[in-house]
This record gives structure tokens, C-alpha cells and sequence, in this order.
């Protein structure tokens, strides 16, 4: 959940690191919503409005008290004595009525979120009280567990900066399965679906009653393959997150320390059945694996194809024929430079720059290797997809040879290459220009080679853009390419 900042940051006066402590309260409280089974909301002090609601959270345990966005206003009147109280005390603060909301009884309470001594902003929650039932053990160990938590808020204690924001996926929620610890590391109470969750791993008796660190010791088959945030995650030490797996089961745990002013008290560790997840990413790493590698064997047989072409040429007696196959080598080699990228990386994209950085300089000399050409080239192309990436690069490879085949006609000279990324009316386009300073374009139209005919085939029906020649000014042609990028 994004946190709304915009309406404070005039009036706020944090120091450092305030404003990321809130940014990782609102990334983390989701757990507390669902913890007090209420909504939560942030509060902080505005000029005109009294207080304004920076975020609101519901819960994913019950309903929600708030079916409507409040995020951006002011406060109730009613309620912003109780916030006053809080945000000057320092202290929780329960309104001593019963606060009523769509005919709904609610009891709120305002949590202070101090740092370093000073209140940075009040979050205030609103539980239901409208049902008739007495609450169960999971309910009100729940809710011991949601006020330890904000009861550390008001202590500068959580959220805790050590607490990792990995890229890994599979992070545990309360609805997963949750466990509370004692200082010891002794289970105090585990959540049915906390209990399903090691029983999965092998466990077959109650968690209560016992070290959460032996019982996760007994699971472990091959100890080599623990990770070794895993001690200190079981026993509740540190606010980290590790992964246990046995029995094909893979179990993603993470621990909340809680804490006082003096000591560790306890642990919160919630707990979740990754295994199909894990079996997902696996099936993903692979057939990229597959896609790297059939990337890297197409490469070798287009550059054992271009070896063919090459031996086969030098048997040729025809200038005509050695010249063609000459080409036809150049146009594979050029295929094998796109799929040699691709077989580098995980993705279906090229970064062209450093793919045409080597092929521009290269068919320039290929082309004529007893002129002396200078080659330029300027803009940015940027990551293109692979199915535009292989006829792009023929296109250049083809231009550039005409360019300095019949542009510069065995005279030294320079050929261009310009890239220039940009947004259109129909979305992002690309153009590029290659230019020459040569003889420039015939007076007399004349029938194009195959070279050219491949040019125009690649650009209008793999590129699905336009292309046109021009005459350069200072002498010399000019190609343009220009294609859309939108939806690519």
C-alpha cells in the first residue's frame, strides 16, 4: 500500500530516516489489520484540517468499518480529541464510548507512532464490536499479538529497519499460519494453519509446548542445504525471513521479534506453504534454461552454415556466384550475432546498442575491406524485442553494404548511423538513419538488387514501418527507417 505523502510534506518536520520508518510501517501493516482484525488508519496533524488521513488499511480477517476512501481527508470531529490525547501523551489511547459507523458498534483506539521521542503520525483502529459471540482463543491471541505490535510502534521498536524487502516471493501473511514464541523459543500458540504447515513437513504432534527450533531441527534430511538465517528466524531472534523444506514441502517462515523497553519477550513467526510456488519458479528457471540454450545451438548452426557458404565460396570460379554467397554468409552471421544475445540473457529482449555497437563497424569493412571507411554512429536504441531485433539488424547490415558498395563506389568516405527513440501520436517510435557521403542517388531510376529488395521486404512486413531515401545534405543518401514500438 502507497502511502499518502504529498499533503504533509510542507508542514512535516522529520529527521532522518522518519519518513522511510512510516513508508515501512504502511508496507507492513497489513499484518496488524489482520492481527486486530480491524481497519487501520494513519493520521497526521494538517493547518486546516485538524488531521489528515495519509493511508487506511482494511483487514482480510473479517469485514471491513470503512466501505468508502477516506484517504486525503480531514478528520471527524468526534475523533479527533482521541488522536490529540495520543499524539501528546505518547501513549495508546481508547475512546472511553462506543464509536458508532453505519449502525455498526466500533471500538477505537489510537496508537502513537514515536521515534527517537518525537510522534510522527497516529494510527487509529476500529474493531467491530456488533457480534454477539464470545471471542475464540485464535481471535484473542490475535489481538495480543496486533497490540504487542503497536505497542513497539510507540516505542520507536516496529517497524524494525532490519526486516528484509527481498525480491523472493512467497512472503508469509496471518491468514497462513501464524506461531507465537516465548523468549525461550517455546511455541505458546500455533494456528491451525500454522499446525498443517508442519505437519506437511513431517510433524505429526502438537507445536505447543514446544522449542520451535527442535522441532524444525528434527525435519531437516540434509543439513548442508539449511540456510543459515534459518537458527535465528525459529528462535525469534531477528526480524528475518528463511525457508525450510523437507518431504518436497518447501515452508516460507518469517519472524517478528517482540520486544519492550528492556528485553525480547517473544516472537511472532508466521509461516506458509510455498511448495507449488517454488515448483513454479523451478519450471520458469528451466525453460529459460531451454530457451538460452536453444538460442546458443541455433547461433552454431547459423555460424556452421556461414562456414559452408564460406568454403563453398572459395570453389566457386564465378565472381558472380563467390559474390553472392558472400552475401548470403553475411546475412546469416548477422541472424547468429542476434541469437548469440539472446542466448546471454533471460529475457526476450535485446539491448541493441551493444549489438549493432559491433556489427555497424563490421559490415562497413566486410563490405569493402580495401577502402577506408569511417564509421559514426549516434542516438539510442535502446532494449527491442527479439522478433524486431533479427530483421532491424538485416536491415542495417544490408543498407550499410549498399551504402559503401555503391555510395561510396571504392572511394574513402563515412557512413552514419543514427538512432532516435521518441514518442508519436500512436505511441513510442523509432527511427533510424543511415547516411553516406557518397556519389549520392542516381538521376535515373534503376532496378534494385537483391539486397535491396530484402531491405524493403524486412521493413514493411517484419518491422511493419516505412522507408524512405533521401538525398543528404553536403552530398550523399540518406535512408530513413521509421517503425512504431507501441505494443512491442
Amino acid at each position: 500500500m502507497a502511502i499518502f505523502t504529498d499533503p504533509i510534506r510542507e508542514h512535516a518536520d522529520f529527521g532522518p530516516g522518519d519518513a522511510e520508518w512510516l513508508h515501512l510501517l504502511v508496507g507492513d501493516w497489513q499484518m496488524v489489520a489482520d492481527l486486530a482484525f480491524a481497519d487501520l488508519a494513519l493520521w497526521f496533524p494538517h493547518p486546516e484540517l485538524g488531521y489528515i488521513a495519509l493511508a487506511h488499511v482494511r483487514p482480510s480477517t473479517t469485514h471491513t468499518a470503512f466501505h468508502s476512501d477516506f484517504v486525503g481527508e480531514g478528520i471527524r470531529s468526534d475523533l479527533k480529541p482521541l488522536v490529540d490525547k495520543a499524539w501528546h501523551s505518547k501513549s495508546i489511547e481508547r475512546s472511553s464510548e462506543t464509536n458508532w459507523n453505519s449502525e455498526m458498534a466500533l471500538r477505537v483506539e489510537a496508537v502513537p507512532m514515536v521515534r527517537n521521542g518525537r510522534t510522527l503520525a497516529v494510527v487509529t483502529t476500529h474493531m467491530d464490536l456488533s457480534s454477539s459471540r464470545m471471542p475464540s482463543r485464535l481471535e484473542l491471541t490475535y489481538r495480543q499479538c496486533a497490540y504487542d505490535l503497536l505497542r513497539m510502534g510507540t516505542l520507536g521498536l516496529w517497524p524494525d529497519f532490519a526486516s528484509p524487502t527481498g525480491s523472493r516471493r512467497g512472503a508469509p501473511r496471518v491468514g497462513d499460519g501464524l506461531i507465537r514464541l516465548d523468549a525461550d523459543g517455546i511455541v505458546q500458540y500455533a494456528s491451525p494453519n500454522g499446525v498443517s504447515a508442519f505437519r506437511r513437513l513431517g510433524d505429526g504432534e502438537s507445536l505447543e509446548g514446544r522449542s520451535l527450533a527442535e522441532v524444525t531441527a528434527g525435519l531437516l534430511k540434509d543439513r548442508r542445504m539449511v540456510d543459515e538465517t534459518l537458527p535465528l528466524v525459529v528462535t525469534g531472534r531477528m526480524p528475518w525471513r528463511s525457508e525450510i523444506e523437507s518431504r518436497g514441502v518447501s515452508l516460507s517462515l518469517r519472524a517478528i521479534p517482540l520486544r519492550d523497553e528492556q528485553q525480547r519477550f517473544g516472537a511472532l513467526v508466521l509461516c506458509r506453504d510455498v511448495s507449488e510456488l517454488r515448483r513454479r519458479e523451478m519450471e520458469l528457471v528451466t525453460k529459460d534454461a531451454t530457451i538460452r540454450e536453444i538460442h546458443h545451438r541455433v547461433k552454431n548452426n547459423l555460424q556452421t552454415v556461414a562456414a559452408l557458404l564460406r568454403m563453398q565460396s572459395r570453389r566457386m570460379v564465378s565472381d558472380e556466384a563467390k559474390q553472392g554467397l558472400e552475401q548470403a554468409m553475411r546475412r546469416v552471421a548477422t541472424i547468429a550475432l542476434v541469437h548469440e544475445t539472446l542466448s546471454q540473457g533471460l529475457t526476450q529482449s535485446v539491448d541493441f546498442d551493444e549489438l549493432i555497437g559491433r556489427q555497424f563497424r563490421l559490415s562497413a569493412e566486410v563490405a569493402s575491406p580495401s577502402q577506408q571507411v569511417r564509421t559514426e554512429r549516434s542516438g539510442t536504441f535502446g532494449e527491442l524485442p527479439s522478433d524486431l531485433a533479427t530483421p532491424l539488424a538485416l536491415v542495417i547490415n544490408e543498407l550499410v553494404t549498399n551504402a559503401v558498395e555503391h555510395g561510396l563506389e571504392g572511394r574513402a568516405g563515412t557512413v552514419w548511423l543514427l538512432a532516435d527513440r521518441s514518442e508519436g501520436e500512436d505511441g513510442e517510435e523509432l527511427t533510424v538513419t543511415i547516411a553516406d557521403d557518397g556519389v549520392g542517388l542516381p538521376q535515373t531510376p534503376h532496378v534494385e538488387g537483391l539486397g535491396l529488395q530484402i531491405v524493403r521486404t524486412l521493413v514493411t512486413s517484419e518491422l511493419g514501418g516505412t522507408i524512405t531515401w533521401e538525398r543528404r545534405d553536403g552530398g550523399g543518401t540518406e535512408v530513413k527507417i521509421r517503425l512504431s514500438l507501441a505494443g512491442k
